[in-house]
């Protein structure tokens, strides 16, 4: 049976996160607040768990899950080859709605699904999220629904279509917007643009002005 926090209660927010921390550690499935949406997390080094959290979506390995991080700091051990251009995006927007593709360390023992050696990664401007991320580490994070269905603003609809494959639904209430995020890749000699969303590609080129859009 899932077990559901009401976040904006103090008591109740403290032992959420106990109890999704704990979820996490034992490879099950938690539901959080974004800055966006929710979304649906697992621990990103456990494959097992990434793979309940691609089946609870019904979503293949040929979709991989983004993987969301508690500060910047945390990418020194995750990624490589990481562009001055990059690491002046996560100044400009992180946290926030903006996830970057970039390649991820080749030692690491993690399975996210086909990612050809890159990672999505993004810091949420949440502070329920990074207390999570804070606590646990990097997780693999997808948006909280079916896919084919809209991404979720709340707990209500997350859980009505996740319901039992999550073990602890943290509530933070209504997200602030559904907009995605803005996706890119920093994996090349330039930045690259995949999908417009809450960050402009004219915000984003007031950082980087030589970056590109995806064709």
């Amino acid at each position: 049976m899932a077990r559901r926090y009401d976040c904006s209660d103090a008591t109740d927010r403290r032992n959420g996160l106990r109890e999704a921390a704990s979820a996490v550690r034992r490879g099950e499935l938690v539901v959080l607040p974004t800055d966006t949406v929710y979304g649906v997390g697992a621990d990103a080094f456990s494959p097992e768990a990434v793979a309940d959290l691609l089946e609870a979506k019904g979503r293949g390995r040929n979709m991989p899950s983004p993987v969301l991080v508690g500060s910047p700091n945390t990418l020194h051990g995750l990624v490589t080859d990481f562009s001055e251009a990059a690491w002046e995006l996560v100044d400009a927007f992180w946290p926030g709605a903006l996830t970057l593709v970039a390649r991820h360390q080749p030692s690491l023992t993690w399975n996210l699904g086909d990612t050809q050696g890159t990672v999505a990664v993004r810091m949420p401007l949440h502070p329920v999220a990074i207390e999570l991320l804070t606590e646990m580490g990097p997780m693999a994070v997808s948006s909280a629904n079916l896919t084919g269905h809209p991404a979720p603003q709340d707990c209500d609809s997350a859980q009505r279509m996740l319901g039992d494959s999550v073990a602890v639904y943290l509530d933070g209430g209504p997200t602030q917007d559904n907009v995605p995020s803005s996706i890119v890749d920093v994996t090349g000699r330039v930045p690259v643009l995949l999908r417009a969303g809450a960050i402009s590609a004219e915000e984003l080129r007031k950082v980087v002005p030589d970056l590109e859009e995806a064709s």
